[in-house]
């Protein structure tokens, strides 16, 4: 597994992972050069400042080995309930490095050849390369969308019926009506041939 190392100098921090196991044995406080962890921190000299495991328990100078110690502990580091007269017992790894190890903090001693800004400004530029690529992906594809024309609307569309809409049956009692209207207009029709025979009497 890995470790993560933080080292800090003036406010800033330069992330690095390294598998290499120099760093296995040494204990918080003692001091390490640059080139066994990259090559780039050649010239360099960091003091380890604190590490934790990958549970996430941290480990104290102090402590002897690598391993679990419980204490009983009040309001400081490792224990950060304020309340009054409160001790709790708390679990702590010891100050020596091992491979159950994930991270470890350290700070700068001594600057090498490489200023430590140049180090920083680098892993920004790789961050930011790739994040413009995902924008010339989307240009491609919404590229199709502008050159499709709208279909004109032709007066066959407009003619053709609405075949969704469900066609309204006739209750019973509109077709009784429609009959009565026919039959009423059948019977007026001799009425008026009537009264064309006596005016002409």
């Amino acid at each position: 597994m890995p470790f993560k190392i933080n080292i800090s100098h003036k406010g800033k921090t330069l992330k690095i992972e390294t598998e290499s196991e120099v760093l296995v044995g040494k204990k918080i406080g003692e001091k390490i050069k640059g080139e066994d962890i990259s090559n780039e921190l050649d010239g360099y000299e960091l003091q380890i400042t604190g590490t934790s495991d990958i549970s996430g328990i941290p480990g104290f100078k102090g402590l002897e080995g690598s391993g679990y110690h419980k204490r009983l502990l009040t309001y400081g580091s490792g224990m950060k309930d304020r309340r009054k007269g409160i001790r709790l017992r708390k679990t702590n790894r010891g100050e020596e490095i091992s491979l159950k190890t994930s991270q470890v903090n350290t700070i700068i001693t001594k600057e090498g050849n490489k200023k430590f800004n140049t180090l920083i400004e680098k892993p920004k530029a790789e961050e930011e390369k790739p994040a413009e690529a995902p924008t010339k992906e989307k240009e491609t594809k919404e590229a199709p969308k502008e050159t499709e024309k709208e279909k004109p609307i032709t007066n066959t569309d407009k003619e053709k019926p609405d075949e969704t809409k469900p066609k309204v049956k006739e209750t019973p009692k509109e077709e009784e009506k429609k009959a009565e209207s026919t039959t009423d207009i059948s019977s007026e029709k001799p009425k008026t041939e009537l009264t064309k025979e006596k005016t002409s009497q």
